[in-house]
């Protein structure tokens, strides 16, 4: 007989697989490592009118599978009423997909959502919309559905959001002082920095806002440095401990001083895009540097490689970026990777370094390279992050989880984060759980590992939060 779709065994296939997650993974808190999430939606404790609002607004996994499906753009990205009548022909499109997409994680996680949050076990359908919407929109507007409220119920310890260098941080300094039993610190992403050198304009409307945000005068690389390491001593103060860049590839070209101050003056001074040679070397430069600060300052950098993004330039124009028209890419890493690390391990400057690749591919050369710059430190120092993006559906994450257990250490590993937009995206970690069991439970019933809960539990217990709660050095509440 068929078991029930999404029942309290969902992906757990063996009884030891569900001693695992019942028993020790089920009811442990969730540390928000990366996140996309509104510090200003936090601040203000928002409350959304309906489920529109927190699931379509600006879910570009959603967004991608409507296109796919053949929904017009006005009902994926909206058409700018954002009245109640749009957001409920908007939900009714995205209930005509759901029921197109089984075998996509959104399957699985709109179904999550909407049994964990809201108490809706049916499906969701075009004959179901109408009634699901307006049962979720009748709990949303309860106090208890407040974002701070949806945290707290979620089990969430700690949150990250994602934050520009030049950012007064002054949001993150005003939730601070409210003690509410959930931590939420800034991570430092100075992608702009690396990225905007292709476009002079572009880069020197940033920098000049990084001149404003660190009161210092940016003419020469030296002032640039300078300028960025003020930036980063002001995030340390404001309880950053985590940077993240995301970046196609490692920059590890070889430059020389003179070079870099040459570049640097060509684009700020005299405001001339720089040469693919140029370019390349000076993001090499500054990457290191960021990657010093790091150390300099004890953080966890986080490295995300892989992506290919703003693929249809119509969409871009049309529409901008993030919002779903990116992939896959193909990119050379492991030298790269291999020369970054080592340089920075031979100035004594290698932080924990947790490293991301889009591409399944170099799961297997990712895990190699991270334990060989391991040795007299931090355990699980460098290590594979969790299967992302565009891998963070079952079979994804299985191949991520068996790639780390079976080349590096799985027991060190910091675990899942939401990298969402979505205050409803905490149940990624219940399905990451309980797919983390699914496996370790399976090789106890095949004799594979023992059947011993206090040492197989315990460390389910640890790469659900332990781990992370350890490894990023951050204030727990």
């Amino acid at each position: 007989m068929a078991k029930a779709f999404m029942d309290e065994q969902f992906l757990l296939d063996t009884k030891c697989a569900e001693r695992l997650y019942h028993d020790y993974a089920k009811e442990m808190p969730i540390f928000d490592y990366h996140s996309h999430l509104p510090i200003q939606q936090i601040l203000d404790d928002a409350k959304f009118q309906n489920i529109t609002q927190v699931w379509l607004y600006g879910d570009h996994y959603k967004w991608r599978a409507m296109r796919a499906c053949g929904v017009a753009e006005a009902l994926v990205t909206g058409d700018g009423a954002n009245s109640e009548e749009s957001d409920y022909r908007r939900f009714e499109a995205w209930a005509g997909v759901a029921p197109q997409i089984i075998g996509n994680p959104l399957y699985h996680w709109s179904h999550l959502e909407l049994k964990r949050y809201f108490g809706v076990n049916e499906l969701l359908s075009p004959k179901t919309a109408r009634a699901v919407y307006n049962a979720t929109a009748a709990k949303l507007s309860a106090n208890d559905f407040s974002v701070r409220s949806i945290i707290k119920r979620s089990n969430v310890k700690v949150v990250c959001t994602t934050d520009d260098p030049v950012d007064d941080l002054a949001m993150h300094r005003a939730l601070k002082k409210e003690k509410w039993g959930v931590r939420v610190h800034p991570a430092w992403r100075p992608d702009k920095a690396l990225l905007l050198a292709s476009d002079a304009p572009a880069f020197n409307a940033w920098t000049d806002k990084l001149e404003l945000s660190s009161g210092a005068t940016v003419k020469t690389w030296d002032d640039f440095l300078s300028a960025l390491w003020s930036r980063h001593k002001f995030f340390n103060e404001n309880g950053c401990r985590l940077s993240d860049y995301g970046i196609e590839r490692p920059f590890a070209t070889a430059y020389t001083a003179s070079e870099i101050e040459l570049a640097f003056k060509k684009l700020r001074v005299s405001k001339v895009s720089l040469t693919a040679e140029e370019l390349e070397k000076y993001r090499s430069a500054l990457l290191f540097e960021f990657l010093k600060m790091d150390a300099q300052q004890d953080w966890t950098q986080q490295l995300h490689f892989g992506a290919k993004r703003n693929n249809s330039s119509v969409m871009f124009n049309l529409l901008g970026p993030d919002v779903g028209n990116d992939s896959t890419g193909e990119f050379p890493i492991g030298d790269a990777l291999v020369a970054l690390l080592d340089r920075l391990d031979g100035e004594g400057k290698l932080a924990r370094t947790i490293l991301y690749t889009l591409n399944p591919k170099d799961y297997e050369m990712a895990v190699s390279v991270a334990g060989s710059f391991m040795y007299n430190s931090t355990p699980g120092k460098i290590q594979l992050g969790t299967a992302w993006w565009h891998n963070d559906h079952k079979y994804g994450m299985e191949r991520q989880m068996t790639t780390l257990a079976s080349i590096g250490v799985i027991s060190r590993f910091v675990g899942m984060l939401t990298d969402s937009r979505s205050f409803l995206s905490y149940p990624r970690h219940e399905y990451f759980r309980r797919l983390l069991c699914n496996m370790l439970g399976g090789q106890i019933e095949r004799g594979e590992l023992p059947e011993d809960y206090d040492l197989i539990g315990n460390i389910v217990k640890d790469i659900s939060y332990n781990n992370a709660a350890s490894y990023f050095k951050m204030d727990l509440p």
